[in-house]
């Protein structure tokens, strides 16, 4: 009764919360995707999906099969990156770089499986701090940048990861923690901890103060995020990080997590990655391994819809 194209289509529209786009992405048209949920769905007696929805919301039945999909897909993957072993052209080179400090969370498991996965594969990464990684990237110096500011780049092409609401992290004694949301103008008098990147790479300035023309009244940087949070915890200023990397230190009391502006400060992080290696099994299946190991460890992190940019 079930098909392994049937776990596919669930798990593509829960990825990219679209039937549009799903089909898009499985090389469908909506048409027969459509077709396919209904078929399905009389199948098994129930419905899998509410239609008309965003983000799109699924059933029981639907929820049970995507936690299917979420043990068999890895599962097949895994076979096929077998085979494709076998069948040769496994070799290959896959150098990236990461422009966001607390990726270090979720990149390094990912990069544990992929070395066992590929082990004839040569793997390097760099940190992005120091240099300008996507110009690299666009040299051929560099195979892949994660980085939530993409640039449009000839030969580049950017493949969405996730999405997920940048914070501030202010002390719990802080009047700030009793906001209900943070305006640009509350930072004007404030200390801001930042990773030591130029402003223009930094969401929080370029998305929520500059176009409010404020400025905080100092800016303080810090390596590691551990440092960040110690710094705020002892009120000597605020910061702004990804819910996800924020969320192990606020669920602990450790700090207090504020929403910037009414609606949140919303990025998304991307792979770029150069357009000739897309077909590569290897880099598929490192943009995968990617996506599932974020989903299974970070907070707060959902789908992005796959468009390519």
């Amino acid at each position: 009764m079930l098909e392994i194209r049937h776990l596919k289509t669930l798990h593509a529209l829960r990825e990219t919360d679209s039937l549009v786009d799903a089909a898009e992405r499985l090389h469908l048209t909506q048409s027969a995707l459509s077709h396919q949920f209904k078929e399905l769905e009389e199948r098994l007696g129930q419905q899998l999906f509410v239609r008309k929805t965003r983000p799109v919301r699924f059933t029981s039945a639907g929820l049970r099969l995507l936690q299917l999909a979420d043990d068999v897909l890895p599962q097949l993957r895994s076979a096929e990156r077998d085979l494709a072993r076998l069948a040769g052209g496994t070799a290959g080179r896959l150098h990236m770089a990461i422009e966001c400090h607390s990726c270090f969370q979720w990149l390094m498991p990912t990069i544990d499986q992929f070395r066992n996965a590929w082990p004839e594969v040569e793997l390097d990464l760099a940190s992005g701090f120091s240099f300008a990684p996507l110009p690299a990237l666009a040299r051929g110096d560099l195979d892949l940048v994660v980085t939530s500011d993409p640039v449009e780049l000839s030969g580049i092409t950017y493949i969405p990861l996730f999405t997920y609401e940048a914070m501030l992290a202010v002390a719990n004694q802080h009047p700030l923690a009793e906001r209900p949301y943070i305006r640009a103008e509350d930072l004007a008098s404030e200390t801001l901890i930042t990773y030591p990147v130029e402003r223009d790479r930094l969401d929080i300035f370029t998305r929520f103060l500059e176009p409010a023309d404020v400025e905080p009244a100092q800016v303080r940087t810090a390596e590691l995020t551990v440092m960040m949070m110690q710094l705020v915890a002892s009120g000597r200023g605020v910061c702004c990080i990804p819910n996800w990397a924020l969320h192990e230190y606020s669920v602990r009391n450790y700090v207090t997590a504020k929403r910037l502006g009414e609606k949140g400060l919303i990025a998304t992080l991307f792979a770029g990655i150069r357009t000739d290696m897309l077909d590569s099994p290897f880099m598929r299946d490192f943009l995968l391994t990617a996506k599932d190991t974020s989903f299974a460890t970070l907070e707060g992190v959902v789908s992005a819809a796959h468009k390519e940019r």
